[in-house]
């Protein structure tokens, strides 16, 4: 029987000639496919001699470099679970990722080795590493001493590859346990379903601790057996100079606007393009058809989760039908995907209800939360996604918005229920609401209202300040206002819709 290691697939797709460029940075370093090869292996057989138990999660919070795309492809290889962080979680919540998932081993950056170490060696992690975005730290010291030959370990469609942490609205992370079938029936469906040729180059700008980058882009790329050009950080102007030696470029759409922001944006530099994909937050109509008449190219826009990776996309192929602004395509080829009201029944074409969906990138559940698991699934295994959408009559799906008032900021999800926690343990705080308003940079921001305890007074900025010493800096709302009161409903429930009405105007273009 065949390995179903998801690094067997990608590393079949090698191409044969090793000594081919398969990543060029821009720091001008050139990874060929033998580096990843040998590389992956040290890695592999580093991790292998811990002697960690089997399917141990690897947590993983370092700056984007090749060396830590190299470090989860070497976790897949040796048969372990992945588990990313952003690079922008502080120590509240690493505490908490680190003790719920019980990491074998944590690797962090050179800078947040004090801190992070101490919460690993607390929660029982007995290897940390480091890891810089210069090939530097204790992990690569180690591996260097590693032989870089290494047999890849067998592993099931069913087993554990990756768990992604996604913020639950009730403040509580929830781990999304991915498995190889997962990830490698999505990552060939979507080698087809967009085209991808021989070839094709991607221009790879996407932190690489999330689905997006990680998954979709870096996948993609390896199973087609593609160049890429890796950028550590995202800039306009070094990606509409790499334009011309690539083919695919991958973006939520706050960088697509920066992208537009930018002179040198011509046909002229997209002229050797194939193909712009936008996802991780919906993509204004506006930036959509802007980008149409700037470039002549049409944006593929499409939809995914944490807990699917993709589940649908706007076609590629013309004679498959036109990609529609404002729409997020069809469901991807084996995905079902229905929409329901709240009593669970079928609603008709054109109108809204949640979003459910099942097929092979369905992921296995919530790490270690069976009956929060249950609850996300339906009697007839359909997975609520939680999102609110429609289908029409041509079997494009739209999102309309969020059942659990999810914002999406820069393509990051925010969950407001977790910064109302922490603001409402602020002194002289008696209640916080948190909501997503309309930004022009990053599609949505959150704005916090919030009320003083009688007699006591507080500082909308400085409540800001506190957050972010606590908090990712995308978590943190863009404005914090200090009322008497907060609309309510009969039953006492906070009217969010009429804060979001409220401030819906705040960061308006002049």
């Amino acid at each position: 029987m065949s390995n179903e290691n998801l690094f067997a697939a990608l590393r079949a797709a090698f191409p044969s000639d090793l000594s081919a460029v398969a990543i060029e940075t821009d720091n001008h370093l050139h990874y060929r496919w033998g580096d990843l090869e040998r590389g992956t292996a040290m890695l592999a057989n580093l991790l292998e001699s811990l002697a960690l138990p089997a399917q141990s999660r690897i947590a993983v919070q370092v700056e984007k470099s090749v060396e830590a795309a190299m470090l989860y492809l070497a976790t897949l290889r040796a048969g372990h679970v992945f588990l990313p962080l952003n690079t922008a979680y502080q120590k509240a919540e690493i505490e908490y990722f680190v003790g719920n998932a019980e990491p074998a081993v944590v690797v962090c950056t050179p800078k947040n080795f004090g801190w992070v170490s101490k919460i690993a060696f607390k929660c029982g992690t007995r290897n940390v590493f480091t890891l810089g975005d210069d090939r530097t730290g204790s992990l690569l010291e180690r591996a260097a001493h590693c032989s870089d030959v290494h047999a890849v370990v067998e592993r099931r469609e069913d087993d554990l590859a990756a768990i992604l942490y996604t913020s639950g609205t009730t403040g509580r992370s929830k781990g999304a346990m991915l498995t190889h079938g997962n990830l490698l029936s999505n990552a060939q469906v979507l080698k087809d379903y967009w085209g991808w040729q021989p070839g094709d180059v991607l221009i790879h700008a996407l932190p690489i601790f999330h689905v997006h980058g990680l998954f979709v882009a870096l996948h993609g790329a390896l199973l087609n057996g593609s160049k890429m050009i890796w950028l550590g950080k995202f800039d306009p102007k070094t990606v509409i100079e790499a334009m011309p030696r690539a083919t695919v470029f991958m973006g939520v759409p706050t960088l697509y606007v920066r992208l537009l922001a930018e002179p040198t944006l011509d046909r002229e530099a997209v002229r050797n393009m194939r193909l712009f994909i936008a996802g991780s937050a919906p993509l204004l109509v506006e930036t959509f058809r802007e980008w149409q008449e700037r470039t002549g190219h049409t944006i593929l826009e499409r939809y995914g989760m944490s807990e699917t990776a993709m589940l649908t996309s706007n076609p590629y192929r013309a004679e498959a039908g036109e990609r529609r602004g404002g729409t997020v395509g069809f469901p991807l080829p084996g995905v079902g995907l229905r929409v329901r009201d709240d009593a669970g029944q079928a609603v008709a074409t054109g109108e809204i209800g949640g979003i459910e969906v099942r097929g092979p990138n369905v992921f296995k559940g919530y790490w270690r939360m069976p009956e929060k698991t249950k609850d996300e699934f339906t009697a007839d295994g359909w997975f609520r996604t939680g999102d609110v959408g429609k289908i029409d009559e041509r079997g494009y799906v739209t999102i309309v918005g969020r059942s659990k008032d999810l914002i999406i900021s820069g393509g990051y999800n925010v969950y407001p229920a977790e910064i109302e926690g922490y603001i409402n343990d602020m002194p002289g705080v008696a209640e916080s609401a948190v909501v997503g308003v309309p930004h022009p940079d990053f599609g949505e921001v959150g704005v916090a209202v919030v009320i003083a305890k009688p007699g006591t007074q507080v500082d909308g900025d400085k409540i800001v300040g506190v957050l972010k010493s606590q908090l990712a800096n995308f978590k943190i709302p863009k404005r914090c206002f200090v009322v008497d009161e907060l609309p309510r409903n009969a039953m006492g429930k906070v009217q969010k819709n009429l804060l979001r009405e409220q401030h819906k105007g705040l960061f308006d273009l002049p």
